[in-house]
């Protein structure tokens, strides 16, 4: 079910700006496969794919700190990082795929009644890894241009690659949309004045609860219906 919390001026809409992890790639079981690699080479015990989920998307770094109880030896924090990298380096498309109808998604938010618009990923995943993925799955043509989490200085929820990301399409943030799975892509949209689409077929459904976009969809399917089709606010609470 689509849910308008604040209706999107899709007519004036420029730029789409999507995170990857759980909005256009389900990378779950790989992401868990590397970092339960990770864990066994340290001798440590396994997680379960649910707690690894809740651990993705403020980047790698975190991730693996996460798993690992936050440890205050920043070496052995370095080492397990790297062995992270590299693993997942070479597993990252054994089952990652695009999620169902991605590929339709993109193609009908590109082009909204004749006018173009550009497309962008803004993610906190190493942006090398990013774009091998995206080339992989057939995705990469969509996109005007792909930024990770160690593109600048700063991850999202900053501002700094949206703004990079406007710049770069000649969009106004009012004339921007963030989509994403988390509380961190919503976060984004804020901090840079964008608009904000919420998909709940992610890894992080629970925190767009606590921090709510403007439209909140439930699939691929109402997502494309969302960034294209004009919508009234939703009989439901307004988001703060």
């Amino acid at each position: 079910m689509i849910r308008t919390f604040r209706p999107i001026p899709l007519d004036k809409i420029k730029l789409v700006i999507f995170d990857l992890d759980g909005t256009l790639i389900d990378s779950e079981l790989d992401l868990a496969a590397s970092v339960n690699a990770m864990l066994r080479h340290h001798g440590r015990k396994e997680l379960p794919l649910a707690v690894i989920d809740s651990y993705i998307g403020d980047g790698a770094p975190t991730l693996i700190r996460r798993a690992l109880g936050d440890p205050s030896d920043r070496e052995f924090l370095q080492d397990a990082l790297n062995y992270f990298l590299a693993y997942y380096r070479d597993h990252k498309l054994d089952n990652t795929r695009s999620y169902e109808g991605m590929k339709e998604v993109l193609q009908k938010s590109a082009n909204l009644d004749g006018t173009p618009r550009k497309l962008a990923v803004l993610t906190n995943k190493p942006v090398r890894a990013s774009q091998h993925i995206l080339a992989g799955l057939g995705l990469a043509d969509h996109f005007m241009q792909v930024y990770g989490g160690n593109s600048f200085d700063t991850k999202k929820p900053d501002p700094f690659g949206a703004n990079q990301l406007m710049t770069e399409a000649g969009a106004q943030p009012e004339e921007t949309i963030m989509v994403g799975d988390s509380a961190v892509d919503i976060l984004t949209a804020r901090n840079a004045g964008m608009w904000s689409v919420g998909v709940t077929y992610g890894f992080a459904p629970q925190t767009l609860e606590q921090v709510p976009p403007d439209v909140l969809v439930d699939t691929p399917a109402e997502l494309a219906i969302a960034l294209t089709v004009a919508a009234v606010p939703s009989e439901a609470v307004q988001p703060k």
